[in-house]
């Protein structure tokens, strides 16, 4: 992990550095996705089929590919309750917290004979991705299922790449069946994001895709969008913790190592005006990663995108948090409701030492797909929002149109547009 004061300069050569992990850069892959995108397409479940076997080793049939009732209930016998009951708890706060972001149609009328409002329509069918591969992403179902649940969406189709035995793992599966999925499927990959885009014999088109994924997931959600919509690219987790002499190293250090145990091009960034902070932090990581599990990824991570940057004052280093943009920011600071109020650009802010971002990831009931690679500054968190449509609802009577239809007529014909002028002109011409 790299300490670096804090100036124009290196707040410049950081953003260039990390931008490196953006899915925009790996053009490389772009070719391969292509072509299993166009093969689902031409083949459906034939191209499904025989993408699984060859990355995911899995023989796949019409009649093996959907999870079937008996699987989902294996799935139950083989979760520790205690899971079960974390699942359920954490189920309650997500579905709490969403439940306030939903959205009403309404309407406005007035006295001369005008109704205008907004029609709210959820999606008809969504597709939820969970990744497999490194890790298993129960906290990823709920997080992506949920807020379309509370939306109102017709149907929840998942995918998720199978094990070598040809299952989903059970915790996966619990997670999917409490939340209310109701179909999944086994398989992963680019090819699923086909397979969701354009819809096979054995998969539905949905009408968005969501939940995050590897180089190849990302890449085909950019080259299906338009023909379904997707709620972003992501790539690689990120935090950045903003903190100053108050702050407790220890704490600090464990939460900057807990997204860098994602995977090698995770981010991890600490910004603190206290370079002894940033010294004992240092420490505290040389003692975790000797403890820890994944510490040969951390490792990785921290050696390629482990920052600490020394600012002179805190009004420097929020501006270069603004600057970085982060998925989860944390502010450990003496003011942190104060220090809240100048941020502009972080995907979820977690604030004081006893809201680490675990917390969020599987708990405290805000969405945990959040916008990375500097996208904070213009996106936001998947929300209710992104599983539902608004119409615009327009209705005058003629005695509301008649006082004001030359008005119209003269815009129309003013942007040359004639027959945009002649249908408003022809309700008040004289035969």
């Amino acid at each position: 992990m790299k300490l670096v004061t804090l100036t124009q300069e290196t707040k410049k050569d950081l953003l260039n550095h990390l931008l490196k992990r953006s899915p925009n850069n790996y053009g490389a892959f772009e070719e391969r996705v292509q072509v299993i995108i166009q093969e689902v397409r031409a083949k459906g479940d034939e191209a499904l089929f025989a993408y699984t076997k060859q990355f995911d080793k899995v023989e796949l049939t019409a009649e093996t590919i959907r999870v079937t009732p008996e699987e989902i209930e294996e799935a139950y016998r083989e979760v520790e309750p205690s899971l079960l009951d974390v699942i359920r708890k954490s189920l309650v706060n997500i579905r709490s917290y969403h439940e306030k972001q939903k959205k009403y149609s309404w309407f406005d009328t007035t006295e001369n004979g005008t109704i205008l409002g907004q029609k709210v329509t959820p999606l008809g069918t969504v597709g939820v991705y969970v990744p497999g591969g490194k890790a298993v992403y129960p906290s990823s179902v709920l997080m992506n299922v949920v807020p379309a649940k509370v939306a109102g969406v017709g149907r929840i189709v998942m995918t998720t790449p199978p094990g070598r035995d040809g299952k989903i793992p059970a915790s996966t599966l619990v997670a999917a069946h409490e939340a209310g999925t109701d179909e999944i499927y086994k398989v992963g990959g680019a090819q699923a994001i086909a397979a969701l885009a354009y819809g096979t014999e054995s998969i539905p088109k949905a009408d968005k895709i969501t939940g995050p994924g590897n180089i190849y997931v990302a890449l085909a959600k950019r080259a299906v969008y338009g023909h379904v919509s997707i709620d972003s690219v992501a790539g690689p987790s990120e935090i950045l913790v903003l903190a100053d002499e108050t702050a407790t190293p220890r704490y600090v250090a464990a939460d900057l190592l807990s997204q860098a145990e994602h995977d090698e091009m995770a981010s991890a960034i600490l910004v603190t005006t206290s370079k002894t902070l940033a010294e004992e932090v240092l420490k505290e990581i040389d003692g975790f990663l000797k403890e820890l599990s994944r510490a040969e990824i951390i490792q990785k991570s921290l050696d390629q995108y482990g920052f600490i940057l020394l600012a002179d004052n805190m009004a420097d280093a929020i501006d270069a948090v603004n600057a970085i943009a982060s998925e989860h920011l944390e502010i450990v600071t003496a003011n942190p409701f104060e220090v809240m109020t100048k941020v502009r650009n972080a995907g979820a802010i977690f604030i004081g030492e006893y809201s680490s971002e675990p917390l969020g990831d599987y708990f405290a009931g805000p969405n945990h797909v959040l916008p990375t690679n500097g996208t904070a500054k213009f996106f936001s968190a998947l929300s209710v929002d992104d599983f539902i449509k608004k119409s615009s609802i327009v209705y005058y009577s003629r005695e509301a149109l008649e006082p004001i239809h030359e008005d119209i007529i003269a815009f129309a014909e003013a942007e040359k547009l004639t027959a945009h002028a002649n249908s408003i002109r022809v309700r008040f011409e004289r035969r």
